[in-house]
């Protein structure tokens, strides 16, 4: 799976393996509002956060490399060095397709992806490999019970991050799991109890936007 901040700076990073089979024991988050699922990628598109509370410009999907945007499970797969592995692993989660958002500029930037799933299980699996494979990435101790977020959210800071890394500076991501959804956000700023409050308002903004069918 891709580590989310090789795709925040431009997917400049090198990408880390996925797991092969359903590992995860992430709880869904319980926020959000019973309601209908998206039935394809563009409702999932619409429920995608499209500010952020910093004020950071969204980049345009195009001006990305991969773009940013609506993602099938060909794409999000092909992240992975094993891309036909990959893919078998997220047809084994029940992945149906994903949706990918940028904000700032190169030295300062923030990102959320929100990926849907055919039931709670292969989301809380698939959250689950994306806090452990960007963990491995990046380094550092994730807090898989942060007091701040809901049940079935992780996150990690990386104060200083290795050169390897391609981070411009401090950054903080989160990883939660919410019904049949996996949202990951990640942010760089100035320094990493800056970069943590923003991810606790992005994961609570975000959550609140999904239903939980």
């Amino acid at each position: 799976m891709r580590p989310l901040a090789g795709l925040l700076v431009l997917a400049l990073a090198p990408l880390a393996g996925c797991s092969a089979g359903v590992t995860g024991t992430a709880t869904p988050a319980a926020t959000g509002e019973v309601g209908t699922l998206p039935g394809d990628v563009d409702g999932l598109g619409g429920l995608v956060l499209t500010a952020v509370p910093s004020g950071r410009p969204q980049v345009p999907d195009d001006e990305l490399d991969p773009p940013a945007g609506p993602k099938t499970l060909a794409d999000v797969a092909g992240y992975a060095e094993d891309a036909e592995r990959e893919e078998e692993v997220l047809t084994d989660y029940g992945y149906r397709w994903g949706w990918e958002r940028f904000w700032g500029t190169d030295d300062d930037l923030t990102s959320v992806f929100v990926d849907q799933f055919d039931g709670t299980a292969g989301a809380a699996s698939y959250a689950d490999d994306l806090a452990r494979n960007d963990t491995e990435f990046y380094g550092g101790n994730p807090d898989r019970d942060p007091d701040h977020l809901p049940d079935g959210c992780a996150t990690l800071t990386v104060e200083d991050p290795a050169e390897d890394t391609r981070l411009t500076g401090p950054a903080a991501f989160a990883w939660c799991a919410h019904g049949p959804f996996t949202v990951s956000v990640a942010v760089v700023s100035t320094d990493t109890e800056d970069a943590l409050a923003q991810v606790d308002d992005l994961v609570e903004l975000q959550l609140d936007r999904l239903p939980r069918g």
